[in-house]
């Protein structure tokens, strides 16, 4: 049995090196990323077992791609892969941001082997191996055939007992307002956890008043369990503020934090996905939302002082982040 299985696209970043433009610099930092990969190996990490369902050119660049994997402690049983061909996987290019220029990206991920996963691809017991299952709107947004997928698998494994756990993650670039929204709500009867901003909340599904009013409407509307809002201050590219509100529908309750405060922020890409899977951990192993929301927000602060896409940051550094965060008076800078 998985803790949590995730289904979606793993791609290709590349960086020019420090704070060099695209189109000026000649190198490029060569990384894995990819949102549910990301909160795959976030949960990995704090000591859970996780799988990722996606599908990768039978290359080169997909052994890279595999190997990752791999180092994280996801699993790579349930992966795809594609000798077609036209085989390719996705790519995005990062460019570094200092004040006041912002960071910026380019995608080239248009027909990835990914988007050509289809539910023949992927074995029947998956559906029972896992006690909770996670995607995000990125991947729903991809194509309408992989649309399709993620909604028919979403629906196949609430059937078979696990959890639904999603993360709006809405990318205007990727698919319009009305397209996500009239989607997003038809599956929301099948998630148990769901990750939201409230600008998305405001502006995509036009919910108005207070933020635990618009939180807690979600589960009056849906049998949704848990939701999950983050709150970040951008001071700077280079520092930020961070926290985040879980409303429980069980306990009637909601759930905060005083935020992380100046955090020093080496690479902001992927500290959502580290919320997210510190959140799951605090679930899975705890069924506890307090704890769930101490992970969350200390894999995300975290995770912004790590270069890349991925998390790097195991249960014992990130209960020792926790207890910091917790502490009054003096703490030791020492760690050794």
């Amino acid at each position: 049995m998985y803790d949590l299985i995730t289904l979606g696209e793993i791609m290709l970043r590349l960086s020019p090196p420090g704070y060099e433009r695209m189109s000026r610099g000649e190198v490029f930092d060569k990384r894995a990323g990819g949102s549910e990969l990301n909160v795959a190996a976030g949960v990995a990490h704090l000591g859970l077992r996780t799988g990722i369902i996606s599908k990768l050119p039978d290359n080169s660049i997909g052994a890279f791609i595999k190997n990752r994997i791999r180092f994280d402690g996801v699993s790579d049983d349930y992966l795809i892969y594609d000798s077609s061909d036209d085989a390719r996987l996705g790519i995005y290019y990062y460019e570094y941001g200092a004040a006041p220029r912002k960071p910026s990206i380019v995608y080239d991920r248009q027909n990835s082997s990914f988007t050509k996963l289809s539910m023949n691809d992927i074995p029947d017991e998956v559906y029972e191996k896992t006690r909770m299952f996670h995607t995000s709107g990125i991947t729903l947004a991809l194509s309408k055939d992989i649309r399709a997928v993620a909604v028919e698998m979403i629906k196949k494994f609430k059937e078979h007992g696990a959890l639904i756990s999603f993360d709006v993650n809405y990318r205007a670039n990727l698919w319009s307002e009305e397209e996500a929204k009239e989607t997003i709500c038809s599956i929301l009867p099948y998630v148990d956890v769901l990750f939201i901003s409230e600008e998305t909340s405001r502006r995509m599904m036009a919910k108005t008043g207070e933020l635990e009013d618009i939180m807690k409407s979600y589960t009056e509307d849906y049998p949704i369990k848990y939701v999950c809002t983050t709150q970040r201050t951008v001071k700077s590219p280079k520092c930020h503020d961070f926290t985040s509100t879980i409303y429980s529908k069980d306990a009637d309750e909601f759930y905060t934090e005083k935020p992380y405060e100046n955090i020093d922020v080496i690479d902001r890409i992927g500290s959502g996905d580290a919320y997210v899977s510190g959140v799951l951990f605090g679930l899975l192993a705890y069924e506890d939302p307090y704890k769930a929301l101490q992970y969350g927000n200390a894999t995300s602060s975290v995770k912004n002082t790590i270069p890349g896409d991925l998390p790097a940051s195991d249960f014992a550094e990130i209960n020792n982040i926790i207890k910091n965060h917790n502490a009054t008076g003096n703490v030791s800078e020492l760690n050794r």
